[in-house]
């Protein structure tokens, strides 16, 4: 069961706490609101998708040190950066940080509802992508030793009897390979084999802004 986006604000300003749930609750999003760094921190999980809304000067720990707890959680979830201190010097290292956004206040209520659409939007389709990658490591996962040779060796374009050629064995035999191998991977043709399996390892091997929960 998919669970709905939450819209997280961390503020120690508790008039600013209450304003920003009425504004995000009168438009259908669904918020929670908190009042330190630490409380945010002992009730988000991996799991739960939307965005966080962070005041970067808070007492006891600043939004850019929750912005790397988070990154050393392996919680992957956009931030956007709220102050009413904000400069470019504290924008680019919350950007540099993992910030997807920062405002600062006062702030236009619309702009801010529209940055919040857009993180969720993004943060839907970061975690599709990465459910998505996550499967097809689970099917590499599936494959013998020996199948993952003449996955390479497809991969690099070579033929069946080269294949078989090159690792010893009968050319029926790597066909037998082959077609498991496309079997456990789901995939129809070679063509999306290979594109699949290149298009997880170059996703596995990129940097991100946000980590991987993987």
């Amino acid at each position: 069961m998919l669970q709905q986006p939450t819209v997280f604000v961390v503020d120690d300003d508790p008039a600013v706490r209450d304003s920003l749930r009425l504004l995000l609750e009168s438009v259908g999003l669904v918020a929670e609101a908190f009042s330190s760094p630490h409380q945010f921190l002992d009730a988000i999980v991996p799991e739960q998708p939307g965005c966080v809304l962070l005041d970067i000067r808070m007492p006891g720990m600043s939004g850019l040190e929750l912005q790397r707890r988070l990154v050393t959680r392996g919680i992957s979830i956009p931030v956007i950066i709220i102050t009413g201190h904000g400069d470019v010097t504290t924008a680019v290292q919350a950007m540099k940080t993992g910030a997807v956004d920062f405002l600062e206040k006062p702030f236009n209520d619309q702009v801010l509802l529209d940055r919040i659409h857009n993180a969720i939007s993004c943060d839907t389709q970061a975690r599709r992508s990465r459910a998505e990658r996550d499967e097809v490591g689970r099917r590499l996962a599936a494959l013998s030793p020996r199948e993952v040779e003449v996955l390479d060796l497809i991969i690099a374009g070579k033929a069946n009897k080269v294949i078989a050629v090159e690792l010893g064995i009968s050319e029926k035999t790597v066909e037998a390979h082959r077609a498991r191998i496309m079997d456990k991977m789901q995939v129809r043709s070679a063509a999306d084999l290979v594109r699949t399996v290149l298009l997880y390892r170059t996703a596995r091997s990129a940097p991100e802004n946000l980590p991987d929960a993987h």
